[in-house]
């Protein structure tokens, strides 16, 4: 089992949920994060003050597979995220030691399901 967090533009979001649909990986947390990487921000001015952002906008995908799911998962989100430009993000592939599941008490394959 692996857990899969992704980091990627908002606005592929809709565009990354569609290849995991196609790729029968539904299941997924999503989450709004800030963070910087190459892209370094941008300077921005604001009633005539200047300052920089450097923590841009980001969703974070956490997603548990089993094992053989992790590359279909993974294509699929390099699929739906990719532009080609600087900031598309990262994608981050964990072990998990364990899964349950709270309604059954199923666990670890079962529970991922």
């Amino acid at each position: 089992m692996k857990l899969i967090i992704a980091y990627i533009q908002p606005h592929k979001l809709n565009d990354v949920k569609a290849q995991l649909a196609n790729a029968d990986v539904a299941k997924m947390s999503v989450t709004n994060s800030l963070g910087c990487g190459a892209q370094k921000g941008y300077h921005e001015s604001y009633r005539g003050v200047q300052f920089d952002v450097n923590l841009l906008k980001k969703v974070r995908l956490e997603i548990a597979v089993n094992d053989d799911f992790v590359d279909k998962a993974v294509n699929a989100i390099i699929a739906g995220a990719r532009s080609g430009e600087i900031g598309d993000g990262k994608i981050f592939i964990l072990e998990l030691a364990e899964c349950i599941r709270i309604r059954t008490g199923e666990r670890d394959s079962e529970a991922i399901g």
